[in-house]
């Protein structure tokens, strides 16, 4: 039977990120302030790193390096999500380069960069080739930080019930009921050769208003990365009916639990 870890790669194999642009764009809160304020307080974001964002979607985590003062380079498969990247970089007034490259084969060149960063994406990768790759490219005593930013489903909340009805519309879902820590990705980080391995994590509560909670989920892998948009509607009303008739308070507070895993090239 595959394992939890395999059946995310399988999943993440069928998943179309390009659906989600719009309300990605809109609804998806990204990785908070004080993330990268614990990444520079460890003296692992510094100002004047060539740093790295893979998977990097609509960008969220390149800005925050390159307002840390990093010259980034970011790369994604969904040339959608890097469209709309760039242009909230230019809203927000940084300056981020974009390739279209898988995380395994990124085409870049070897041992260019500081630091390279993976954030909401390490479940999807083919594991061992993506931490071979980032090896590849960290020049020496350069760091990798693989973090996440999960809603916690602890019994009773708007986030357990979203994801029963998640799965109630999408089964094959496999990371319902997670508790945002992913031990796995140490040994992934150990067996690539990575020395100095430790992690961090801290909880915070996220506001939403209904329709915000409505677009975070919607853009979520699922949802709109996985099913048709008739069957997004069905379930996007689903959801508005159990918020009024469960969770009435706005803004709805959402615990989410952002944890890293970091580790040094030798």
């Amino acid at each position: 039977m595959p394992s939890d870890v395999e059946r995310a790669r399988e999943f993440g194999a069928t998943l179309d990120f390009g659906r989600t642009t719009g309300d990605y764009r809109r609804y998806r809160p990204g990785f908070p302030q004080a993330f990268f304020d614990s990444l520079a307080a460890r003296g692992w974001l510094r100002s004047g790193q060539a740093a790295l964002d893979l998977a990097t979607g609509t960008g969220a985590v390149a800005r925050g390096l390159a307002r840390a003062g990093a010259t980034v380079t970011a790369a994604d498969i969904a040339g959608e999500l890097m469209h709309v990247a760039d242009a909230l970089d230019d809203a927000a007034d940084v300056k981020v380069r974009y390739v279209r490259a898988p995380a395994e084969d990124t085409g870049l060149p070897a041992a260019s960069f500081d630091l390279v960063t993976v954030g909401q994406a390490w479940h999807w990768f083919d594991r061992p080739r993506a931490a071979a790759e980032v090896r590849r490219l960290l020049r020496p005593g350069g760091r990798v930080v693989i973090a996440h930013f999960d809603w916690i489903p602890l019994p009773g909340t708007v986030a357990a019930a979203t994801e029963a009805l998640i799965l109630k519309h999408n089964p094959r879902w496999p990371l319902a009921g997670g508790n945002g820590v992913y031990p796995t990705w140490l040994r992934d980080l150990a067996e690539a050769g990575f020395a100095a391995i430790e992690t961090f994590s801290f909880d915070l509560d996220v506001p939403f208003t209904h329709v915000q909670w409505q677009g975070r989920v919607r853009a979520s892998a699922p949802i709109q990365g996985s099913l048709s948009t008739e069957e997004v509607a069905t379930f996007d009303a689903e959801l508005q009916t159990l918020l009024r008739a469960r969770f009435a308070t706005e803004p709805l507070q959402v615990l989410h639990r952002c944890w890293a895993a970091s580790g040094l090239a030798p």
